[in-house]
């Protein structure tokens, strides 16, 4: 079938039903997986149903002497160009057809070898292109990107194996109004990022709602990225202990403590397990040695696990704590996980982002108290 953002790919129907059709279907889904915890109404939160993502990565494909953005074929023939792409935001969009027209001015120095390009774009207007190449890039190569920057008013990097060129910088600067509240957000190229801005607002808003009820306390949160949630939640708390595993995303929280003017946040490089071993004091971290773990007295854990869902050690740290706030990428495992969950716990809200229009994709949350 032809599908508006990926031509005729074969590999779904979901433009045979509207957009509201598709979101009754996710919300019957995801109410359906909580029934056995949960017997109030499903907060259901939409998307917009066009420019909505705000990064994407395309494949170049080549051919004879032209290059287009192209995904993979289903039947794994070759490949299907991508003639237009509405769901991702603007900024990507008004620069990412004038990129490939450049990329097709050029001679070799900017086509050859290319075999993709990532965007990471802000709601403010801020644009980061990564170009990926099969071979080393030189000066040639970094002359002509630069002047492509000022074409498209972007930022640009290359990559090539173990090989990264900066032009400009490596980051974009995000802006949200949370709340009434604006927040800076520094995102990083190889980091993560919530990829649909406007529903990433009403899910931060959301679990804000949730801390409210709270009361004060110290706040733990696992998987915290960036600090996506956990700077607009530290306003709710007295002290807030952060991990998350990856250097990049410490670096970008610690950045954006400091651009927002948040003091109570202390973060800690930790694998989830990690953090369970941690704080039943079963081993102890050179990374924790400034860290008074003793003095932290949480009522409220904030967890956003991948996929996977929750391993067992940090299920039953949790299940220590008050409060807990459960955002999942897959109402699958987060149905798994609350079947120990709900054995201390009670499901008091919950409710359904739709991260991803037009897929079967859906990420939920719920909030808990303990019994």
């Amino acid at each position: 079938m032809n599908c508006k953002h990926f031509g005729s790919c074969g590999s779904c129907g979901l433009y045979e039903i509207g957009y509201e059709e598709q979101l009754k279907q996710k919300e019957e889904r995801v109410s359906g997986l909580l029934a056995p915890f949960y017997q109030g109404s499903l907060e259901v939160f939409d998307s917009p149903t066009d420019h909505y993502r705000a990064r994407a990565e395309f494949r170049i494909w080549h051919e004879g002497d032209v290059c287009d953005y192209a995904m993979g074929n289903i039947e794994k023939k070759g490949a299907i160009n991508i003639e237009e792409c509405p769901k991702v935001i603007e900024p990507i969009e008004k620069r990412m057809w004038k990129l490939l027209e450049k990329i097709n001015a050029s001679t070799e120095v900017l086509k050859q070898r290319l075999f993709a390009v990532e965007f990471l774009a802000t709601t403010t207007d801020e644009c980061l292109i990564t170009m990926l190449y099969h071979r080393k890039l030189d000066d040639v190569w970094s002359a002509e990107a630069k002047e492509l920057e000022s074409e498209l008013n972007c930022k640009i990097m290359g990559r090539s194996r173990k090989q990264k060129v900066i032009l400009s910088d490596e980051f974009v600067t995000e802006k949200l109004d949370i709340a009434g509240k604006i927040f800076t957000y520094v995102q990083y190229e190889s980091g993560f990022t919530q990829p649909n801005p406007t529903v990433n607002v009403k899910m931060i808003e959301w679990a804000i709602k949730q801390a409210k009820t709270v009361g004060k306390g110290d706040f733990l949160e696992s998987y915290c990225g960036l600090g996506n949630f956990t700077l607009p939640l530290s306003h709710y708390f007295d002290k807030v202990l952060a991990t998350e595993i990856s250097k990049r995303s410490i670096q970008a929280a610690l950045e954006n403590c400091t651009l927002n003017g948040v003091e109570n946040i202390t973060f800690a490089r930790l694998a989830s397990e990690e953090m369970t071993e941690a704080l039943n004091g079963v081993r102890e971290f050179s990374r924790l040695r400034e860290i008074n773990l003793e003095s932290y007295n949480f009522s409220t854990v904030l967890v956003d696990p991948p996929r996977a869902g929750l391993d067992e050690g940090t299920i039953e740290l949790i299940s220590n704590i008050e409060n807990i706030i459960y955002i999942s990428c897959n109402p699958e495992t987060l149905a798994r996980d609350l079947e120990t969950l709900v054995q201390t716990h009670d499901v008091i809200e919950a409710a359904m982002y739709d991260q991803f229009p037009h897929t079967t994709h859906v990420e939920s949350g719920v909030f808990l108290r303990k019994k």
